[in-house]
């Protein structure tokens, strides 16, 4: 079986496949400390200590100081030296994006994904610690795509910048106008980045100049789409599915995988 590690700022989604088909996901929050076997005890908790066989695992990570915790406690508890996909892997996609290194491999994963899923041209948005929004066109080229602060990032901001607005709790609310500072932060983001959205994407789509499916993805996706009438579909595996989907090309030298030691 297939074991997908996406490792986001926030949170690290793990996706167990036999074949094409899940059979197990869960998540854990995302620390840069964690030890090996810190990660090894929440590993087995959320599998329920059944013993599962893992024979590969690929992993997407945008933050470097959890790959040797990673890579440990694959190594301990599977025997398997896990891959870490980069962005200059083998994707199928012309990447039109320099410099290469630069581009965070989540992004790419997922531009992948979304195309090999819901077909070409796609625009596919990541709703994270940061919002994500990148473009593939017909011919199949990742035509690169724009970063803005997530709906956590922008509350925090608030929190972090201001004497007095407190840290909020992200919602959908119910009224736009808030009736306390929370629903007042709260609409304010919700409303604020579901707009902001909008209009992004409206912008990209006229770039990309032909229709586009607008797949999301993230955290925030669900919530996001609830205020956000330019996205088609929410796949919340896209990132765990593109990884799936990576294993079955053709192996990539250029897909980095860390020797033994």
């Amino acid at each position: 079986m297939l074991l997908a590690i996406d490792i986001g700022n926030s949170t690290i989604k793990f996706g167990v496949f036999d074949r094409k088909r899940l059979v197990q996901k869960f998540s854990v929050p995302t620390y840069p400390d964690y030890s090996p076997g810190e990660f090894l005890i929440d590993r087995l908790r959320y599998f329920d200590e059944k013993p599962l066989r893992i024979d590969i695992v690929m992993v997407s990570s945008v933050v470097p100081e959890i790959n040797d915790a990673i890579t440990a406690a694959d190594r301990e508890l599977y025997n398997v030296t896990p891959t870490f996909v980069g962005p200059s892997a083998d994707f199928g996609l012309q990447v039109d994006y320099s410099p290469i290194e630069s581009l965070g491999s989540d992004r790419l994963i997922a531009a992948f994904a979304a195309a090999e899923k819901y077909g070409k041209p796609c625009i596919v948005c990541s709703f994270g610690t940061a919002t994500t929004i990148d473009a593939v066109n017909s011919a199949g080229e990742f035509l690169g795509g724009l970063i803005a602060p997530g709906m956590a990032a922008m509350a925090d901001s608030l929190n972090f910048k201001t004497a007095k607005l407190p840290r909020v709790v992200i919602k959908n609310p119910k009224m736009v106008i808030g009736k306390s500072t929370e629903t007042a932060i709260r609409s304010g983001v919700f409303h604020g980045h579901a707009g902001l959205v909008n209009h992004l994407i409206s912008l990209v789509a006229k770039e990309l100049g032909e229709k586009a499916m607008v797949v999301a993805t993230g955290g925030f996706a669900d919530m996001v789409a609830a205020g956000c009438k330019a996205i088609d579909i929410v796949d919340d595996i896209l990132i765990l599915e593109g990884l799936r989907l990576l294993n079955e090309r053709p192996k990539s030298a250029a897909s980095r995988k860390i020797p033994a030691s």
